[in-house]
């Protein structure tokens, strides 16, 4: 889950980053009580989760609380790359900045371990940093055992070549933003820009975290966090229903066990969808080992849900969960829903394999269900699915 700035700069407060003072408002006229406590100018800052805001016009200056309520009133309902404004944060103005700089750290999948990154080059793209200038991004792996102690965090300076006179300030922010890693549960902690200012502080002036969802069962404050705002109603309803599910842009839905299966699937449904009009997946739904009809049930109410979905293809693979289970829930999981009222119009393609997949084909077969239709390979459920979405465009 990724967090907006305001979210961001909390998090860091708590855990000793340190920060300047800011209020995140939702109305024009809010922002004159803010800036007002803040001295009487402000900083204006869009809060949406995409970089490019100060071009976007996303974040203004306000030298007073009535140049305040303009700024708010011309960001709130911005639309910055396809994501709208709801909120802004009405920040402290910084003292007079001297220099910028970038840290962070990261899980590191491809190497199975944590990586701090830190640069004396803030304030930019840090994806163009490491591109043009690699030699100006140090890159330094963590233990999670050891994590980052005050002389780890010395490492990481002196490997990013920070200068003397900062080099111990920005130590004990690398350890405190470590605190907020590991205590948060987070993928990733950055912030960018790091700033030198003239009296002499070392302040996080903007900042990104996005957090291990896997982890909320041991972290109950991370539910305030969610944007119940920008949440896809779709997404919302099959998280209640504990489904693993994200919605994309197509025309076919896809059900399927596993997450490697389901993947394979919307490869398979995308190859298809060439010769059919261009229809694409409309969705990721990985229903696990588990296919009982409540839960098949659930998981073609949220597709059948979708207004964009034309077909569903469900792919599963037999193996603890067997293919005569998977059978009886989607036959329970239809009459299920037609019991509650909800009209099942959209075709479904069925492909069986693996553990038990005759006894499931079977089943299906018996129940003779109009909208049912089983195909034997991928290849074909696929194109069966795609033909049957294109048809219905």
């Amino acid at each position: 889950m990724d967090l907006f700035e305001y979210q961001a700069r909390d998090l860091f407060a708590k855990h000793g980053v340190p920060v300047l003072a800011g209020e995140v408002i939702d109305t024009p006229e809010a922002a004159r009580e803010a800036t007002e406590k803040l001295g009487g100018k402000s900083v204006v800052k869009a809060q949406v989760k995409v970089g490019g805001r100060g071009k976007a016009g996303g974040v203004k200056l306000a030298a007073d609380a009535d140049e305040a309520v303009a700024r708010a009133t011309d960001i709130l309902g911005m639309d910055i790359k396809g994501h709208t404004v709801h909120k802004v944060m009405i920040a402290e103005l910084s003292p007079e900045i001297e220099a910028e700089y970038y840290v962070s750290y990261l899980l590191d999948r491809t190497n199975r371990t944590f990586l701090a990154m830190a640069s004396v080059q803030g304030g930019m793209d840090i994806e163009e940093v490491a591109e043009k200038t690699p030699e100006a991004l140090a890159k330094v792996p963590v233990d999670s055992n050891s994590g980052v102690d005050i002389v780890k965090a010395r490492e990481i300076v002196a490997q990013a070549k920070f200068p003397a006179e900062v080099a111990e300030k920005v130590a004990e922010v690398l350890v405190t933003l470590w605190d907020t890693f590991v205590a948060e549960d987070a993928l990733l902690v950055e912030v960018n820009p790091l700033v030198k200012t003239k009296d002499g502080r070392i302040l996080a002036l903007d900042g990104k975290v996005s957090l291990d969802e896997n982890a909320d069962f041991r972290q109950p404050g991370h539910e305030a966090l969610e944007d119940k705002d920008a949440a896809n109603p779709l997404e919302a309803a099959a998280k209640a229903k504990n489904l693993n599910y994200v919605k994309l842009d197509g025309e076919v839905g896809i059900i399927g066990n596993g997450a490697g299966l389901v993947m394979s699937t919307l490869d398979v449904v995308a190859y298809a969808g060439e010769n059919h009009g261009s229809v694409k997946p409309a969705n990721f739904l990985d229903i696990g080992g588990g296919a009982s009809a409540e839960v098949m049930a659930n998981g073609l109410e949220i597709i059948l849900g979708d207004p964009d979905v034309k077909s569903v293809f469900v792919n599963v693979f037999g193996g603890i969960t067997a293919c005569d289970e998977v059978a009886n829930g989607i036959v329970q999981a239809l009459a299920l829903l037609e019991s509650k009222g909800e009209k099942v119009e959209k075709p479904l393609v069925v492909r069986l394999d693996g553990n038990n997949a005759e006894l499931g084909r079977k089943i299906l077969s018996d129940a003779n269900h109009p909208l049912v239709q089983r195909v034997d390979t991928m290849d074909g459920a696929a194109d069966k699915a795609a033909e049957l979405a294109a048809a219905a465009k």
